[in-house]
């Protein structure tokens, strides 16, 4: 109890600005929508380090990159470079895929001890809820601690080649987690619009759902013909591993869409429609886009700058140093950690994925809402909803930030290209 009290003391302004302009909200959502929040100012932090304009800007603030520097001084003396090691090679440190790969293992290693920390919470009564939604100040303050710690760690390549390799399995798991948020968000969305059209009995809703199924496959079989004529016939190149991929991804979403109509599956998910084949056959397009984005073999790989002729005589166009391929992973990215914090359905697949399928009824959240009310009286406008059951793994999501840590890494750095 004394636990849980401190905890709203040192968080109830943080998660108050959080929501002061929107109703009562849910402990549950507020926490994971500012642990989301986190995530994302990492990302645009790590943007910036990647951009080329940082680096010069830096030179130019005195205090920061002049040659008779303390900073210049202190970063010398901490990592042990030789005295002469000029300080544009000092300020470098600072920015590129060094920083980010020193941001993102920090951020990493933060979520990562959280996940440990929050292993078989239960409800909030157990002491260590106090710590997941609470105390923002001190976690905040310990986050910043880790990642510029991470970069007193020696620049001598070591730690660049192990943590590389920890960052593609953990991008990789990511990228399924990716894929079943998707599957979910379609599974909601064709729910969701059959129930309305069911309860509404108009005809408005079905046009809406079938105007969305058939934009959405247009869109599938665009990507498949531009993939056909960008990044498979080449006249330089054969391309014959491109041309294998492009094919296999046709021919798995005919496959699924056909699967999604038979009888035996009708039967197993009533709900299922041609709506969640679609929507995964554009995700499976762009997965093969971005797969082939990172081909280091130009001729097969014209890249998207190229492609909607961005390239200028002044050079490349890539604004803050990304490529649009970056631009459109960390979208994706985005939409992915903004849906499994606002996800609630304890039931839906993300339930099940964090392994909570319990479903918290509709009298404790009315409980919870009540006793939010006597609470925005006084100006706090989240109430706890988890008495009983949390309704996400808070073990998992972190565990889920933490592997969307390293995919921002690979990312930005192009998978390491």
């Amino acid at each position: 109890m004394c636990i849980g009290a401190l905890a709203c003391c040192c968080a109830s302004t943080a998660a108050s600005c959080c929501c002061a302009a929107c109703p009562s909200c849910k402990s549950s959502s507020s926490s994971r929508l500012m642990y989301g929040l986190l995530l994302v100012t990492g990302a645009i932090v790590c943007i910036l380090m990647v951009a080329p304009s940082v680096q010069t800007g830096l030179s130019n603030i005195p205090f920061l990159c002049a040659d008779d520097s303390d900073l210049v001084a202190f970063i010398r003396e901490q990592l042990n470079l030789p005295p002469d090691t000029s300080t544009q090679a000092v300020c470098s440190l600072l920015v590129g895929y060094q920083a980010v790969y020193r941001v993102c293992f920090g951020m990493t290693c933060f979520f990562l001890v959280l996940s440990l920390i929050m292993i078989c919470v239960k409800s909030s009564k157990d002491p260590r809820s106090g710590i997941q939604n609470g105390f923002w100040f001190f976690k905040v303050l310990i986050l910043v601690a880790i990642i510029v710690g991470a970069f007193f760690i020696p620049q001598n390549g070591k730690f660049e080649r192990v943590w590389r390799y920890f960052g593609m399995v953990g991008a990789f798991l990511f990228i399924l987690i990716q894929l079943i948020l998707i599957v979910d968000f379609a599974h909601s969305w064709n729910e969701s619009w059959k129930e309305k059209m069911d309860e509404s009995e108009s005809k408005g809703w079905f046009c809406a759902l079938m105007s969305s199924t058939i934009f959405l496959y247009m869109v599938a079989i665009t990507g498949i013909v531009l993939c056909y004529i960008f990044y498979a016939i080449q006249p330089n190149a054969s391309c014959g591993l491109h041309k294998f991929f492009i094919s296999f991804n046709l021919v798995s979403c005919v496959g699924i869409t056909i699967l999604s109509i038979l009888p035996f599956i009708q039967e197993v998910v009533p709900h299922s429609g041609i709506l969640q084949p679609a929507v995964i056959s554009v995700y499976s397009i762009y997965l093969l886009w971005s797969a082939m984005s990172s081909n280091p073999d130009t001729d097969c790989n014209p890249g998207l700058e190229k492609i909607l002729h961005l390239n200028s005589s002044a050079g490349n166009v890539q604004p803050l140093g990304l490529s649009g391929e970056d631009w459109i992973g960390m979208l994706v990215l985005l939409f992915c950690v903004v849906y499994a914090s606002i996800r609630t359905a304890t039931t839906s697949n993300v339930g099940k994925l964090t392994g909570n399928n319990v479903l918290l009824d509709d009298a404790a959240g009315d409980k919870g809402a009540s006793a939010g009310g006597d609470s925005d009286k006084e100006g706090q406008n989240v109430y706890d909803d988890e008495e009983d059951a949390v309704s996400y793994s808070y073990s998992f999501f972190h565990f889920m930030l933490a592997l969307a840590s390293c995919y921002i890494m690979m990312t930005l750095t192009n998978w390491f290209e």
